[in-house]
């Protein structure tokens, strides 16, 4: 759990939109949690129509209660026939497999029906490995074959990102494919980040590659 610092609760309008920070979640010393609204975030995301969570109206509020049992509605439930299957996708240490805090930050609380995502703010130690996305791949658009599940992709800061200056281009040999998610990013920046390592887990195409998930190890 050294791992996970804040969990960012990200929105974007759509498909290929620009993800924006506008929660974030944090514990503190009594094993609870808080969450509240990041106002530039917020401030941002309004004008391409940004709603609050709908359990959160208030964005000024810091809220105290509940805060994990409502976010962890947008998790998977153990007891169903076919979660290990998400849990191995996920790579879940089965040590936290009931961790609503753990899962949030390693699976993304995605789902289909809402353009919310929650990514952690990884620290760099030992035995850190999760999963994450490129990003940009729709207005990429990289040939189809060009990667494969398992490959060992390289990677490269870019500080001089308009957008974020801790982007972190990923590349196929001299091929830039997109960059790695909002906030997963901020880990290649941090000690010890230089010997981080992105592997290929999963990719899904149709004539196109439209998803490319990846794992971030040392």
């Amino acid at each position: 759990m050294k791992a996970i610092g804040n969990i960012y609760l990200t929105w974007r309008k759509g498909k290929g939109g620009s993800r924006k920070r506008v929660g974030v979640i944090k514990r503190n010393a009594n094993d609870g949690v808080t969450f509240s609204y990041l106002t530039e975030g917020v401030l941002q995301a309004e004008k391409e129509g940004f709603t609050p969570y709908v359990d959160f109206p208030d964005v000024t509020r810091v809220y105290s209660d509940n805060v994990l049992d409502i976010f962890g509605q947008r998790l998977i439930k153990i007891e169903r026939p076919d979660s290990q299957k998400y849990l191995d996708f996920w790579s879940i240490n089965p040590e936290f497999k009931e961790n609503k805090y753990y899962l949030l930050a390693h699976t993304q609380g995605l789902l289909a029906t809402d353009n919310f995502e929650f990514l952690a703010d990884y620290n760099s130690v030992k035995g850190l490995s999760f999963i994450s996305e490129i990003c940009g791949l729709s207005h990429i658009d990289p040939p189809v074959d060009i990667i494969s599940v398992g490959e060992e992709l390289t990677w490269k800061l870019n500080k001089k990102n308009k957008y974020d200056n801790k982007a972190v281009e990923v590349y196929k040999g001299n091929f830039y494919l997109g960059n790695v998610k909002l906030v997963h990013c901020n880990v290649f920046h941090k000690s010890g980040g230089d010997k981080l390592k992105i592997k290929v887990k999963s990719i899904e195409k149709n004539g196109h590659i439209n998803r490319v998930f990846i794992n971030i190890s040392f």
